[in-house]
């Protein structure tokens, strides 16, 4: 599968809308928006972004719309972020993505986060060379509880 980042476009919105409210995918994720049903605030977190400093990608597989990336917040705080279509787990596709993110925001550090149950973010993130670097706990609304979280950063 050919992966590829470009700009979003108003389109993708709905795409990526119906991705973020899959339940295993949001379980997974934990680290939500407390409801991530409210189309309205979904739109107007995506304006916000879409117009900010921000780089913001979706995510194309072989020409479709299968997620998004982004690099976001002040210098030196900087984190990377990313959602992929279930779908399309376990086939590299995040990996894919998030490398050729890094090659087009060259700002270092960067940081991420995850739920520290969710392997196969962490597995995405290390193989970008990613490294924890802490631990933390933090309310996670799509598990409606506290949860381990880990803190990674890629400083070269």
């Amino acid at each position: 599968m050919h992966i590829a980042l470009r700009e979003v476009h108003d389109s993708d919105l709905p795409v990526f809308f119906r991705q973020m409210n899959d339940p295993e995918s949001l379980r997974m994720a934990a680290f939500t928006p407390p409801d991530p049903a409210d189309w309205d605030a979904f739109s107007t977190h995506w304006h916000t972004i879409r117009t900010s400093r921000d780089v913001v990608r979706t995510i194309l597989g072989d020409g479709d719309v299968i997620g998004s990336a982004a690099v976001y917040g002040e210098p030196g705080e900087r984190e990377v972020t990313y959602w992929v279509d279930r779908a399309y787990w376990g086939r590299g596709v995040a990996t894919a993505a998030l490398r050729a993110l890094l090659a087009e925001v060259r700002d270092r550090p960067l940081y991420a986060r995850a739920a520290a149950d969710n392997a196969g973010s962490r597995r995405v993130l290390e193989k970008c060379g990613f490294e924890t670097s802490a631990r933390a706990r933090g309310f996670a609304p799509a598990r409606g509880e506290e949860i381990d979280e880990v803190v990674l950063h890629l400083a070269e």
